[in-house]
């Protein structure tokens, strides 16, 4: 197995959706919204599922990225889109952007606008 092969294991990916769900977490709680309030605002019905997806047991749905953007106050939704891909797709966004992942610096690419 060479060095640049993807980790494919359950564990690795469970690792990113804990790290994505901490990093979305961060963001609402800057924003100064509740998980309920999350959810009205990005259309779930459930609040639950914010928790869910901030303890890294579900992930935010493609069709709601830029919802999750906006709620959360995030300027440049194409950069929080590309963090979300750099946790929940790996593999993906090494073929699209090249390496810059989440842990190649350890800052998110996507802050909320001040």
């Amino acid at each position: 197995m060479d060095s640049d092969s993807p980790p494919n294991t359950a564990h690795d990916v469970g690792d990113l959706r804990k790290e994505a769900g901490l990093w979305l977490r961060s963001l609402r709680n800057k924003a100064g919204l509740s998980q309920r309030k999350l959810a009205e605002e990005v259309g779930l019905y459930y609040y639950t599922n914010i928790a869910q997806i901030e303890a890294g047991k579900l992930r935010v749905q493609p069709d709601r990225y830029e919802a999750f953007a906006r709620a959360l106050g995030v300027a440049d939704t194409q950069a929080f889109i590309r963090q979300l891909v750099s946790y929940y797709d790996p593999v993906t966004h090494k073929a699209l952007f090249g390496s810059g992942g989440p842990s190649d610096d350890g800052k998110p690419d996507a802050q909320p606008s001040e």
